[in-house]
């Protein structure tokens, strides 16, 4: 199966000895490993190294990773192996082969982009790398030498925008990270470049994105190339995709949208290459998926887009209704798909209908056909015997077939159940079976539905036809890949036979580029062994082989598909070494393709094979009066494909020859009956031709698994597919040869460690050749090229192995070195303490022995003194205790007589008291026995007198009136129980009340002592978290004691509220009784007075009302007569200006316009200052003159602001009389409620309204001197210095400033009496206040007094009141701004108590650490801070001293004309005047006439002839605009508007002209609009040149170039090269990014465009250069690295001082470069923690989450010693971040140039001579 082939040198000689006998086996094992570097044993020398890492076979995992723990030694059977999950493990060799595990490749290598970049090349490196860009890099593009690897994500990824498309359109294939986008770019590049067509080949199996990786290819031609017509025939050739994909896509249990055909799309370019048209040819429709799907599985789009748009009222016709009533779409039991809106995607289908072309008339024929389709398999069949069935009558299913299709129902009913034979001499018509039937039925569905499928295949290649003569083409080829199933059949047969042919062309082509590059190179080589599919294919297509067998078996009139395996069996049984017989069938065979063995099954073959369809059923179809069915069957054989239909397969189809083939009638019949196999075998031929025609593409569709799983890799069918497709032998064949190559100058980069400075030559070449013979012995294992240094597999990872070897070594040394630096300083550190230890140790003893001779004196002295003060104390005890003795014995004596005295003593009292006793009880005898005898004679006496009262009781009178008093005590009882009943309710509801105050008391107090005792709870709670903080606990306790005794403190208030209460309420009790009484006795005062002041104040109000009425009438006319005053004067200020104009100037012919100078200077600078702005009125209607008076501005000035002030006082009166009036309004209907104005008030305002009186009567005075003045004088001489007019108007002049001041000190005064007076004012509810009122109103003289003295307060009022508000607003800030600063002191104290908690849980090295760390961090903010305030000092103080400048020059100027214009003695008496500060640009207020037959040469000498370079050179800029605007002027002058607009007209088309932009008809009331229109599209026409010239050099310059030589090493690449990032001649750098910005900063500056303008450009170029930058790192994963990063930074900070150099730092340019910066920043972070996380969080405010992630998976360390960003640290950022940004997401650029282009020509001619100057350059 293997071929060798000898190519450019000799076959090697045989191997003999056993070493190479052994040697021969490896090479056997490792035939993409090549040699070994350096020697014959480099695999086993590097297995005989410990922890060699290694691939072992694994029945789960495919292959797994292993570290060798013990050394391997030749004839060792066994390797110790230690596994990723931490298991060992002991791994046996094969005892025959003795093979040996694969290597793995260094971790710098892994994520490659390209397969051949790895220096181990075998089948687990291969996969390992597709799964970690995969898995971890969400990468599903890989490179593998020219085959393009993707991955099916199964979700939808934002990297096919029109941005990617750009970004890829124009870049070399190697330039940029994997894309199906660069595989088109290729092809479109070389299609231009070479001449030559291409193809793209785009194969997978179902399920693994080949129509999506076709249809991206397709939309980038059509987005790149755009179309060569208007007809937009590149949204053509798209919308073709949603038409074919309906008709011929359908859901599997593999693939929602499988492609059930192949097909290959030539999209035609003109000699632009431009598309102009496109044609399709389609392979092997799948028809049996018709009438028959899966489990799970849906028939064709189409089908079920018309069910569902069955409600639609033009579908009514065609009977549809649900899917899952008929046959044909409810078989797979699935009708739906998750997520796609069948009538929704109908929509789309017959949109790109019309779009293609195909009239509605034509779409509906169509779904006529397919809905018949759908009723004829709903037709049934009833057996009438095993021979014969029969039909239903007036079966609707059939009925409405038969209607759709216009065709007769009996007919067809009868041939659905007969058939016709004919023989030589007759023709029989014979029933046929049920089972026949339905298949004949069947059959006919498919054989419609096939011939549609043709038909609108037809027409869509109609739609995309050109008339355009086609220079080249593109082909995209969808095909389906290698196929395996349970059971495989015809389908699978036909389809990979195909795979067989495609993978035959596709290994010669990439050993024909292999043998290409190493011709080109100059290198033998020696031997090529690669896999030849060849015996294969002649298996199924030569002489003899399956297809003809077939064929032969399907002429035969009784052949079956058991007689067609026997002859199989027969032919190549034992003869071919691909095919094999299963052990356990008769009925199938095996054939060995190159992807896997696969076993076929017999069955059905000659069935699919005939494409069985019975004829008298296409004849009843073709008799249709449907005329759209018959042209699906007219001319089979000039279809669009001859091929016809399979019982259960797909279609074979081919393309239209171009001229029909001229033949006999049974020729074309014989060509009709042509097999599927045959035909099919035709049309791969056609394709293959085709294709070797073209240079192909290949895009290898991945299926990562079986679940539609997003981002989950299944290992087992990964490699399973990466064998089936090729990708493993093209990894073979280039590990058979050298797989890697190096130019010598990246070689040279690369490794300039390994060399030494001696071998370091002028020449890279030889230099690279001594390195190479020194490091690498063996010299088969490398070859010198022309321009390349080849390397056999391995050579590299050796390489990279010595490279880290040394790198390591350099490392240690420098860690050596530093480390003893480290220790000698430690040393010496600890030398110099040791020293001073022992100063300060022998200075302490010396000290300590004066000490000791000072304490043993000591000792002395208080031994001394304590002898004596011990005797001294023992003295003192004998004395103390005898005198204790002699008190205790004196004491007891006097004790004894005491007692003796006492006991005397009480005897003597107790005989008083025993006599005393004895007495009393005597008396009470005594009293007791009178008192008895006292009351036995009264109980006598009262006996007899109770005798005398029962008799008068019994008397009637006696009773009455006895009875008489007791009804009046009776009555006066009940009314005093009833007024005590309600005085007892009334205490009884204040008491009632007194207890509900006292129970809300008493649940606040509760609630205050729940509260407490919650916070005491809080308390304990946080006493017990921290425990380890003595101080805090006992803060804490403190402040529970202070609680508690608040509690109790509570309690106490609470119970002393209660009793407070109890006594309140008793208070109230008796009070109440008193107010009763009180309340009684002034009822009856209150209403006689209430009815007397009524009267008295309705009589006082009535009058006052009448008052005010009256007085504001009068003031109403007395303000009307003010205004006329007013208005008059003002006519005749008017009237004096006029007089005073016509007196300086002179008078000018023709009409009196505004002059146009005015809109010249409104475009120019103004400035702020109050003088500019008032100079700038009278300069806009001055004329010019010979003469110029420069005092009468200053007079004219003076004039307008003293009319301006008057206006003024004029708006202000009207305000204020409207809002009197409606404060008179309110004033009649609250007058009882507010209080009344003072009379001394209104007495003062009256004062103050007279003298205003007074003073406007002087300002009339003085208005009639000036008028008087100015009548006298009419020469304009007579207002100069001194004159009579002159004078008298300063005079006035400084007479009203004086009264100003005046005035304004007595507002002042106003003010202050006002509010004391407001203050003092009480209100007064009382009759004395509206008496004053009265008295003072009545003192009022004039009536307009009151309204004065109103609006004067009211006035005053309204000032205070803006004052108050002010200052209160001022308050607010100040707080405001205090409490922002008290809310940071408090964030940083937080955060500097986290800080502190978190040291001082740190071990004392870390906390040291940690707070240094800290410290540092506060020091480079604060450090940052003060720069920035820096910063903003000085451009303050640059832009102060150019103001300062310009005003300084201005000053001089204004002061020299002065002196020139006025005479010495002038100038003694000239009043000082304010400076006078003119424009920054010369105000060229000329004119030129011209005629209007010169107006095409001024046009064309001016715009269209004029040469860029000449004007900056030798004009002024800007001078041929002022030009043209001096023939405006005049034109203008002259009144003559044909001649403007003629004028106009005329420049603006010209420039559109060289614009090339459209020009229309000038019009005088859009000319501001068009002139700013064309300067806004001049300004943006601009930019888009400058872009076109610096975008080319963006890339090269800011990312490829090396700007500092040797940070970045070239790390190694496969076939894909990357641009070289040596600076050679031709490629941009970053000098030339700089000398292009000075390029353009000089042609704006020569040419005086303006410095804002100037600016807006500079940041439009240095944002475009961020974002080109960005967006290219975000798309090459080489770029992303830790040099790269640096290298940007650099790169960045050249542009940042460029800018310092131009002044230009303050425009915003530094800004857009902003997520340049971060993104360079993020490569060069640390990136392992979770607070690295948190400060990349922070830094990176300028990139979205998903641009940091992204650059976060791109990361790709060069050097051994960086480390890969973890899977787990980029989901921290994701989570630490704010919400996910779409990729999409880009800066937004601030056009704040608009509003610095404005309506005048001389901005507009300014842009166009830059714009023509740029596009020259």
């Amino acid at each position: 199966r293997h071929m060798e082939v000898p190519r450019l040198g000799e076959m090697e000689d045989k191997v003999t000895s056993p070493e190479k006998a052994e040697e021969a086996k490896l090479k056997a094992r490792y035939p993409h490993l090549g040699q070994k570097p350096g020697g014959s044993d480099f695999l086993r020398k590097r297995l005989q190294k410990g922890f060699a890492r290694v691939w072992i076979p694994d029945p789960e995992e495919v292959w797994k990773s292993a570290e060798l723990l013990k050394d391997y030694k030749p004839g060792d059977k066994v390797l110790l192996l230690h596994l990723e999950d931490g298991k060992d493990l002991e791994y046996r060799l094969d005892p025959k082969t003795k093979e040996l595990p694969h290597l793995r490749n260094p971790d710098i290598l892994v994520g490659e982009n390209d397969l051949t970049a790895l220096s181990y090349l075998h089948e687990p490196a291969v996969l390992h790398n597709l799964r970690v860009r995969f898995i971890d890099s969400k990468l599903i593009y890989t490179y593998c030498g020219i085959v393009l690897v993707a991955i099916n994500p199964y979700e939808q990824l934002p990297i096919y925008g029109e941005d990617i498309i750009n970004a890829y359109s124009g870049q070399n294939m190697g330039d940029m990270d994997p894309h199906i986008f660069a595989v088109a770019e290729e092809a479109y590049k070389q299609m231009a470049r070479d001449e030559r067509n291409q193809s793209i080949i785009v194969s997978g199996e179902s399920g693994a994105g080949k129509t999506v990786s076709a249809k991206y290819a397709m939309r980038y031609f059509a987005t790149v190339s755009g179309s060569a017509s208007e007809a937009n025939v590149e949204e053509k050739v798209l919308a073709s995709n949603p038409i074919m994909e309906s008709i011929g896509n359908a859901k599997t249990t593999r693939n929602d949208n499988s492609s059930r055909f192949g097909k290959y799309i030539e999209i035609g370019f003109d000699k632009r290459y431009r598309i102009i048209g496109a044609n399709m040819r389609t392979y092997l429709l799948e028809k049996s998926r018709v009438v028959f799907q899966a489990e799970e599985e849906r028939n064709y789009h189409i089908f079920y887009q018309l069910c569902a748009s069955a409600k639609l009222p033009e579908f009514n016709m065609l009977r549809l209704g649900n899917a899952n009533n008929f046959n044909y779409t409810k078989q797979g039991g699935s009708p739906m798909i998750e997520g796609v809106d069948d009538a929704k995607e109908m929509a789309h289908t017959r949109q790109a209908c019309t779009l293609l072309g195909i009239s509605d008339s034509y779409q509906m024929g169509i779904f006529r056909i397919l809905a018949g389709i759908l009723h004829l398999g709903n037709v049934g069949f009833t057996s009438r015997d095993s021979d014969s069935c029969t039909i239903p009558p007036k079966h609707e299913p059939l009925s409405i077939f038969c209607d759709l299709m216009g065709v007769d129902y009996d007919e067809m009913c009868h041939w659905l159940c007969h058939r016709k034979l004919a023989t030589a001499t007759e023709t029989y018509i014979k029933p046929i079976s049920k089972l026949q039937a339905t298949n004949a039925r069947d059959a006919l569905a498919k054989h419609i539905y096939a011939k549609l499928f043709n038909w609108i295949v037809d027409h869509v290649n109609q739609a995309l036809h050109s008339a355009v003569k086609q220079h080249s083409f593109i082909g995209v080829l969808d095909i389906y890949g290698f196929e395996t199933f349970e059971i495989n059949s015809f389908e699978q047969f036909c389809i990979n036979y195909a795979n067989e042919k495609l993978q035959q062309q596709f290994n010669m082509h990439v050993f024909k580029l292999e043998q290409e590059e190493y011709m080109k190179e100059q290198i033998p080589w020696t031997l090529i062994d690669f896999y030849d599919n060849q015996p294969c294919i002649n298996l199924i297509e030569s002489k003899l082989g399956i297809l003809d067998l077939l064929d032969e078996e399907c002429k035969m009139p009784k052949g079956t598909d058991d007689t067609w395996a026997q002859k199989l069996y027969n032919t190549h049984l034992n003869k071919c070494a691909l095919f094999e017989k299963p052990r356990l069938s008769n009925k199938a065979f095996i054939i060995q393709h190159f992807a896997d063995k696969v076993e076929y099954q017999c069955e059905g073959f000659l069935e699919k094979n005939k494409d069985t369809v019975f004829e008298e059923q296409i004849k009843v179809l073709k008799s249709s009066k449907f005329k759209m069915l018959p042209e699906l069957f007219q001319d089979d054989e000039k279809a669009i494909s001859p091929t016809s239909a399979t019982s259960s397969g797909r279609t074979p189809l081919t393309r239209t020859p171009s001229k029909p083939t001229k033949g006999r009638p049974g020729q074309m019949a014989k060509e009709h009956k042509k097999t599927v196999g045959h035909q099919f075998r035709n049309s791969l031929h056609l394709l293959m031709e085709t294709l070797n025609a073209t240079t192909p593409h290949y895009v290898r569709c991945i299926k990562p698994n079986d679940f539609k799983f997003p981002f989950t890799f299944d290992e087992k069918r990964a490699v399973q597919q990466l064998r089936a497709c090729g990708v493993l032998e093209t990894i073979r064949i280039s590990a058979a040869g050298f797989p890697s190559r190096w130019t010598y100058q990246e070689f040279f980069s690369r490794y300039r460690v390994l060399m030494k400075q001696k071998d370091v030559l002028s020449d890279r070449k030889q230099t690279c050749k001594n390195v190479l013979e020194k490091l690498i012995l063996d010299k088969d294992k490398y070859q010198f090229g022309k321009t390349k240094i080849f390397f056999r597999a391995g050579q590299v990872a050796y390489l990279e192995k010595l490279r880290a070897d040394k790198l390591r070594a350099a490392c240690i040394r420098i860690q050596k070195t530093i480390r003893g630096w480290l220790l000698r300083k430690k040393y010496l550190r600890m030398r110099k303490a040791a020293i001073t230890v022992q100063r300060y140790v022998r200075g302490h003893q010396a000290r300590c022995y004066a000490k000791f001779l000072r304490r043993t004196k000591a000792a002395t002295i208080i031994q001394k003194y304590w002898r004596m003060y011990t005797v001294r104390r023992r003295y003192k005890i004998r004395r103390t205790a005898t005198i204790v003795l002699q008190s205790y014995l004196r004491g007891y004596l006097a004790r004894n007589r005491y007692r003796k005295i006492l006991r005397e003593h009480k005897a003597v009292i107790i005989q008083k008291w025993v006599r005393g006793w004895l007495a009393r009880t005597y008396y009470k005898r005594s009293m007791h026995a009178i008192i008895y005898l006292q009351c036995c004679f009264r109980r006598m006496m009262a006996k007899r007198e109770l005798k005398k009262l029962k008799i008068e009781a019994r008397s009637v009178e006696r009773y009455k009136k006895l009875h008489i008093g007791m009804e009046n005590k009776i009555m006066q009882l009940q009314r005093k129980v009833d007024e005590q009943n309600k005085d007892y309710k009334c205490l009884m509801e204040k008491l009632t009340n007194l207890e509900g105050i006292y129970n809300t008391e008493t649940e606040k107090l509760r609630s205050d002592l729940e509260r407490l005792q919650l916070s005491e709870e809080e308390a304990r709670i946080a006493t017990g978290r921290v425990l380890s903080l003595q101080e805090e606990i006992a803060k804490l306790r403190k402040d529970l004691e202070q609680t508690q005794s608040e509690k109790k403190s509570i309690e106490e208030r609470a119970d002393r509220y209660k009793q407070e209460t109890e006594q309140l309420v008793s208070d109230l009790k008796e009070e109440n009784s008193l107010l009763k009484q009180e309340k009684e006795a002034l009822n009856h005062l209150i209403v006689e007075q209430a009815k007397e002041m009524t009267e008295t104040m309705e009589k006082k109000l009535v009058e006052e009302t009448k008052q005010l009425e009256l007085d504001l009438n009068d003031e109403r006319l007395r303000y009307q007569n003010l205004l006329n005053e007013f208005s008059r004067l003002e006519e005749r200020y008017d009237d004096l200006k006029e007089e005073m104009t016509l007196m300086v100037n002179v008078p000018k012919p023709g009409h009196k316009r505004t002059d146009s100078t005015h809109s010249s200077n409104e475009s120019e600078y103004t400035f702020s200052s109050e003088i500019a702005e008032t100079e700038d009125i009278p300069s806009r209607t001055e004329e010019p003159s010979e003469k110029k008076v420069p005092l009468d501005m200053s007079l004219f000035l003076k004039l307008q602001k003293r009319v301006t002030e008057l206006e003024q006082e004029k708006q202000v009166m009207q305000d204020e009389l409207d809002r009197k009036e409606e404060q008179v309004l309110r004033s009649k209907a609250k007058e009882e409620e507010r209080p009344q104005i003072r009379g001394a008030e209104l007495e003062y305002e009256s004062l103050k309204r007279q003298e205003l009186e007074s003073e406007n009567k002087k300002l009339k005075n003085e208005l009639n001197e000036l008028r008087k003045a100015l009548s006298e004088k009419s020469a304009p001489e007579m207002t100069a210095p001194g004159a009579p007019a002159y004078r008298v108007l300063m005079e006035q002049l400084t007479s009203v400033s004086e009264e100003l001041d005046v005035r304004k000190e007595e507002v002042l005064i106003l003010r202050s009496q006002l509010v004391s007076q407001k203050e003092a004012i009480q209100p007064k509810n009382t009759m004395t206040d509206s008496t004053i009122l009265l008295e003072d109103v009545q003192k009022m003289k004039d009536k307009g007094e009151i309204a004065q003295a109103y609006i004067g307060l009211k006035e005053t009022n309204r000032l205070l009141e803006s004052q108050l508000q002010s200052q209160k607003r001022s308050h607010e800030n100040e707080a405001e701004a205090l409490r922002g600063e008290i809310q940071s002191l408090k964030e940083e104290n937080n955060r500097q108590q986290q800080l502190l908690a978190q040291n001082l849980q740190l071990p004392p090295e870390a906390r040291i650490e940690a707070s240094l760390q800290h410290e540092i961090t506060r020091l480079t903010n604060e450090n940052l801070d003060l720069m920035e305030q820096l910063e903003k000092q000085d451009k303050t103080v640059r832009k102060l001293k150019k103001q300062l400048k310009v005003f300084a020059k201005k000053i001089g100027e204004l002061e020299v004309g002065q002196m020139e214009n006025i005479s010495p003695g002038q100038i003694i008496d000239e009043p000082i005047r304010p400076v006078n500060i003119p424009r920054k640009e010369k105000d060229f207020q000329g004119m030129l006439e011209y005629k209007k037959e010169d107006e095409q040469k001024l046009v064309k000498n001016l715009i269209l002839e004029l040469k860029p370079r000449g004007v900056a050179v030798n004009l002024i800029p800007g001078l041929p605009a002022y030009i043209l605007f001096m023939c405006v002027r005049h034109a203008d002058y002259l009144n003559d508007d044909q001649k403007v607009r003629s004028l106009l007209t005329s420049t603006i088309n010209s420039i559109k002209k060289v614009l090339k932009v459209s020009t229309w008809e000038f019009s005088f009331l859009r000319h501001e609009l068009s002139c700013h229109d064309l300067a806004i599209q001049i300004y943006q026409q601009l930019v888009r040149v400058l872009e076109n010239i610096l975008q080319p050099m963006i890339v090269s310059g800011m990312l490829e170039h090396e700007t500092i030589q040797g940070v970045s090493g070239v790390k190694p690449t496969g076939l894909r090269k990357r641009t070289s990032s040596i600076a050679d001649e031709g490629t941009y750098t970053l000098d030339s990014i700089l000398r292009q910005l000075n390029s353009f900063h000089s042609v704006m500056c020569q040419h005086g465009m303006d410095p804002e303008l100037i600016k807006q450009v500079v940041k439009q170029m240095f944002y475009i250069v961020g974002a080109v930058t960005l967006n290219n790192l975000l798309l090459r994963k080489d770029m992303c690295s830790w040099s790269k990063g640096m290298q940007i930074r650099y790169n960045v900070s050249q542009l940042e001082e460029w800018l310092r150099d131009k002044n230009l730092m303050n425009s915003g340019a530094k800004e857009t470069l902003e997520p340049l910066i971060q993104a360079a920043q993020l490569l060069q972070v640390k990136k392992k923690t979770d607070d690295d996380a948190e400060a990349i969080c922070s830094m990176c405010n300028a990139l979205t989450t998903a641009q940091i992630v992204k650059v976060l998976n791109l990361y790709t360390p060069v050097n051994e010693f960086e480390e890969r960003v973890s899977v787990s640290f980029i989901r921290t950022i994701q989570v630490r971040s704010p919400n996910l940004f779409s990729l999409n997401h880009q800066q937004s650029f601030e056009w704040k140039s608009y509003n610095l282009l404005k309506d005048n020509i001389g901005f507009l001619y300014c842009f166009y001579l830059i714009f023509i100057v740029s596009k020259k350059h």
